[in-house]
């Protein structure tokens, strides 16, 4: 079966930030959404998340446009995949991010979370370093499809912490993972079959940690995309919005 994608994204700097740090890309061209929260202060973080997002459309746009002129073993050869595509092209924005803030004192320590995601056939493929986060809300219910490279997130899986905890915990915000603080990066890639009227929902940490998912759940469910990401927006604003938010929202549907 094949499908199209709606799409819709929406940033905002929230209530206690001056400058917006995250970065985000709907590129329906090629099928790519995008999702950057830099760290790194008020230059580096926003140069680091608009550099991935840059790197990695330049090389998802390069594979498609001319895949004998970028041969890459293990990447755009026969037995490749777009899961491999998105790995190799944030381990380059990783290494483009690291080396720039190598070379320029005021970048120093930037780097970035970076959550991509690309549709093939029924297939999506989701990859994510840090703990910017991709959901799936389909028949009512919703279901976090990322890992959290963070802290907070490595002591639940040990059980040190219970889910509740960690939503109020003092470090919360500290990654383990991120694209640039380290030339090379370990990016997670996932696979998942989509059906029709499936949403799917990119997001950095400043909606994640003001909304619990339920919210995202009945939000994303009844209203159309635009509205639902400015009511998101809205509800983790309404919380204190203590960091930059950013939200995208695909719709699946057949393309007849």
């Amino acid at each position: 079966m094949s499908f199209k994608i709606e799409s819709y994204g929406m940033s905002n700097v929230g209530m206690k930030r001056f400058q917006n740090e995250d970065s985000y890309l709907i590129n329906n061209e090629i099928g790519l959404y995008i999702v950057a929260d830099g760290m790194g202060g008020h230059l580096g973080g926003e140069y680091a998340s608009k550099l991935a997002v840059k790197t990695v459309e330049g090389w998802i746009e390069k594979f498609n446009g001319d895949p004998d002129a970028t041969q890459i073993t293990g990447v755009n050869t026969q037995d490749a995949d777009i899961g491999d595509q998105l790995r190799y092209a944030i381990q380059e924005a990783s290494r483009r991010i690291y080396q720039e803030a190598h070379a320029n004192e005021k970048y120093q320590g930037m780097g970035t979370t970076t959550v991509a995601t690309m549709l093939d056939g029924e297939n999506l493929y989701i990859a994510n370093v840090g703990d910017s986060r991709a959901y799936l809300v389909r028949d009512n219910e919703i279901k976090q499809l990322t890992e959290d490279h963070s802290l907070v997130s490595e002591q639940i899986k040990a059980g040190v912490i219970s889910e509740a905890d960690a939503r109020g915990h003092k470090l919360k915000n500290i990654i383990t993972r991120s694209v640039g603080y380290q030339e090379d990066v370990d990016t997670d890639i996932t696979m998942h079959q989509v059906k029709t009227d499936d949403k799917i929902l990119l997001c950095s940490d400043g909606l994640s940690n003001l909304v619990e998912d339920d919210e995202i759940r009945q939000v994303v469910g009844d209203n159309d995309l635009p509205e639902a990401c400015e009511q998101l927006i809205k509800l983790a604003n309404s919380r204190g919005g203590d960091d930059n938010i950013t939200v995208i929202i695909l719709h699946i549907d057949e393309d007849f």
